[in-house]
């Protein structure tokens, strides 16, 4: 069985999770307590040391192997399971690019926004949090402008390419202070066709972990 490492509030454990649901197969959580990671629990030697040397979370043990990094994590499942990660050659180059687009820029500018406005220990400076927005809308609009078009990121069905952009936008609005239905309604649209894949469940219903109100 597999065993993911992680915490409700992490959209990148979040997408794990939803692999491993629509694939079908057997995991458990492993509870990594928000409060004790905010602390500094995955930066310390020890789980450097013992859990994953990047000091993140997701980790996926697969027996005495222990996987880190969302993307190479979604991409192993898919070929292992046979599901998922495109039909074609041309589709799996595919779902590569818009992996390394959403870790690069869609995923990374929103969890960023999201951790400041809701988790970080201060206010974030509103120069900051502007040029993160701006980085957002950008990055967004792409998104939006081709959901606008197809009904999913890579051909005509489900792929890690969706699970993995959709990561972070099953959350409360007011923890990003984003609106999907006002303001990129073909990405909102999606993110409704996305809760047919097996095993769906919001992530603070799929991870463990208590809710985190927005600090800010």
């Amino acid at each position: 069985m597999y065993k993911l490492h992680g915490f409700s509030q992490s959209g990148n454990t979040y997408k794990v999770a939803l692999l491993l649901q629509a694939l079908g197969q057997p995991w458990q959580a492993v509870h990594v307590p928000f409060a004790e990671f905010a602390a500094g629990l995955t930066r310390t030697d020890g789980w450097r040391q013992d859990v994953n040397a990047m000091g993140e979370v997701p980790v996926l043990e697969d027996g005495a192997r222990k996987l880190t990094q969302s993307a190479a994590i979604m991409l192993r499942l898919a070929e292992r399971h046979g599901a998922y990660g495109g039909t074609t050659d041309d589709e799996h180059q595919e779902v590569l690019r818009w992996l390394f687009f959403d870790n690069h820029k869609f995923t990374s500018y929103f969890a960023t926004l999201r951790f400041s406005k809701s988790f970080a220990p201060a206010p974030a400076d509103p120069a900051v949090v502007a040029w993160l927005r701006g980085r957002v809308e950008g990055a967004f609009g792409i998104v939006e402008r081709h959901l606008a078009q197809s009904d999913y990121l890579v051909g005509d069905a489900p792929t890690i390419a969706d699970m993995s952009l959709c990561g972070y936008l099953y959350f409360p609005a007011e923890e990003s202070g984003i609106d999907l239905p006002v303001s990129y309604p073909a990405i909102a649209r999606w993110t409704e066709r996305l809760r047919a894949l097996p095993g769906w469940k919001p992530p603070y219903e799929l991870l463990p972990g208590e809710r985190v109100a927005p600090r800010w």
